[in-house]
């Protein structure tokens, strides 16, 4: 039987103080940040299950960002506007969500 899942596709920005965060550590904020949003999260499976969050481009450390492009997969239907409005409640200073919309 086939799960069906949800993408959103999500555009970003990271000024001020948060450009000096590496891509490791964005990704690690993010997945927090989503879980304290309590987003239905489809893991991958397998011995260490993680969410399927996918940055388009790593940026270079101190490097800021006018509209980093973000996919996530949900594993329950979560409506794009309530799903910016929930993470942005979860992330710090100078990360911002711009936009979010269906993948597809």
């Amino acid at each position: 039987m086939q799960q069906v899942v949800f993408k959103i596709e999500f555009t970003f920005s990271k000024k001020e103080r948060m450009k000096f965060i590496s891509h490791l550590d964005l990704m690690r904020l993010l997945i927090r940040a989503l879980r304290r949003a309590d987003v239905p999260l489809k893991l991958t499976e397998g011995f260490s299950p993680h969410p399927k969050l996918s940055i388009k481009r790593a940026l270079k450390l101190g490097l800021e960002s006018e509209a980093e492009e973000a996919t996530i997969v949900l594993r329950e239907l979560v409506r794009p506007e309530e799903f910016k409005t929930r993470l942005q409640r979860q992330l710090p200073a100078g990360i911002s969500i711009l936009t979010a919309r269906w993948a597809g």
